[in-house]
């Protein structure tokens, strides 16, 4: 199967647990599908998702940690006031996203919106775009750094109720809720729907219509 190969990195990432709204933000340890969705609109300026196209990814980050930001709290009536808050920062992230439909390359390569990895500080640049072959993996493959929809013969990582993409409209609401294996190690294993990256010896999860 040809797909579309894009690597992006960027500084900083932090990507938000679903339910936590105030005290200490903790990350999760990989981008849910929603922020990879966020990243194809914002290179289209366009609404993007599942009905459009397959999408795949993997990542990882040199590590972690956890840093003090300032905020604002704003309640029901638009009244705000600045507070601190202990967020956890994934550092030096990248991403590599495995796009089925190749208009996308044009896209990528003149971008509407900037790319983000999280917040609107944690702005990612794109290192590299190639068209690539990927292969049904037969066989155990290196595999991790991403989601899987639960439940996945083969698959592991804690599962976690997450969003699929949001709505267009504003205010946006989550669209599609479903289980998903959050699977930020890599290892050796042979999980249904995997594909085979050789040059990168990495297995890639095609997300497409449930």
């Amino acid at each position: 199967m040809e797909v579309l190969r894009v690597h992006i990195k960027g500084w900083t990432a932090s990507f938000r647990y679903p339910n936590f709204i105030s005290g200490y933000q903790p990350t999760l340890p990989v981008p849910p599908l929603s922020t990879v969705f966020g990243i194809l609109q914002s290179v289209k300026g366009e609404y993007v998702t599942l009905e459009n196209t397959e999408v795949g990814y993997f990542f990882k980050c040199s590590g972690r940690c956890v840093d003090l930001e300032h905020i604002y709290e704003v309640d029901e009536k638009f009244f705000g006031k600045s507070n601190i808050c202990r967020r956890e920062i994934l550092f030096e992230p990248e991403i590599y996203l495995y796009i089925k439909d190749m208009r996308f390359e044009e896209y990528f390569k003149e971008p509407r919106y900037q790319i983000l990895l999280g917040r609107s500080q944690d702005l990612a640049y794109i290192e590299s775009i190639r068209k690539v072959e990927l292969t049904k993996a037969e066989e155990p493959v290196l595999f991790g750094g991403t989601t899987v929809p639960f439940p996945n013969k083969g698959a592991f990582g804690f599962v976690l109720a997450l969003p699929s993409y949001f709505t267009e409209d504003i205010p946006r609401e989550v669209v599609d809720v479903k289980p998903f294996y959050i699977v930020d190690e890599f290892r050796k294993c042979k999980i249904d729907g995997v594909y085979y990256d050789e040059e990168l010896n990495i297995g890639v999860y095609m997300h497409g219509k449930y």
